[in-house]
């Protein structure tokens, strides 16, 4: 399908072709984009919880009470569960949370993001992304004459320095090279900014997988 290109400063630099199998999936699946937001985020998760157990609280064990007639139960160490300041039955541990997803889902729901953005009309594409120096000012004008404010700006293999810099003081604004391209980043914000550059990346990517 064609797509409208634009500069920065909101001027139309003529347009694109973008493939339907990639950016034109009609029914978007909304349970394919939660399988893999959940993968994305298990796999962040560091997993360091913990708590101690009955062997490893330093308290006596020595048993307390008489054996027989003393109206409780024959108790043998202050740190079982069931005392003040014993271990922790069944309590977390430290893990790994991260589980399996195949390739071929995570590549069909990075699909099924990119279609949901240009299906809704929050899909812009830029000419480039490049600035002559690091001004914040000039891209904060830039951003609102494209009428952006949340958004994530994706370029080619290498991101711009001047404009890297300029956007990281600005607030709800991501930018990325076409390699940290993920489902997650793409839906958490309300627009996505493709270069042309990444646009090329992302078919050269999905055509080397289906050949």
């Amino acid at each position: 399908m064609k797509f409208e290109v634009k500069t920065l400063a909101a001027k139309n630099a003529g347009a694109i072709e973008l493939d339907d199998a990639v950016f034109g999936i009609d029914e978007v699946r909304a349970d394919l984009l939660q399988r893999v937001v959940k993968w994305q985020l298990a796999a962040r998760q560091q997993g360091t919880h913990k708590s101690k157990g009955r062997s490893e609280i330093a308290r006596t064990k020595k048993r307390f009470g008489k054996q027989k007639g003393g109206g409780s139960a024959r108790h043998g160490a202050r740190s079982a569960p069931q005392f003040v300041g014993g271990g922790k039955a069944h309590g977390p541990r430290v893990r790994s949370h991260a589980h399996d997803l195949t390739k071929k889902l995570r590549s069909l729901a990075l699909c099924h993001a990119l279609s949901s953005k240009a299906g809704s009309q929050s899909l812009i594409i830029l000419d480039d992304a490049v600035l002559s120096a690091p001004k914040t000012k000039d891209l904060r004008l830039s951003f609102a004459g494209l009428g952006l404010s949340n958004v994530l700006i994706i370029d080619g293999e290498a991101v711009n320095e001047n404009f890297a810099l300029a956007a990281r003081n600005l607030p709800c604004v991501d930018v990325l090279p076409v390699q940290g391209l993920n489902v997650y980043d793409v839906l958490r914000r309300d627009t996505l900014v493709l270069t042309k550059s990444a646009v090329a990346k992302i078919h050269e990517r999905f055509s080397a997988k289906e050949a």
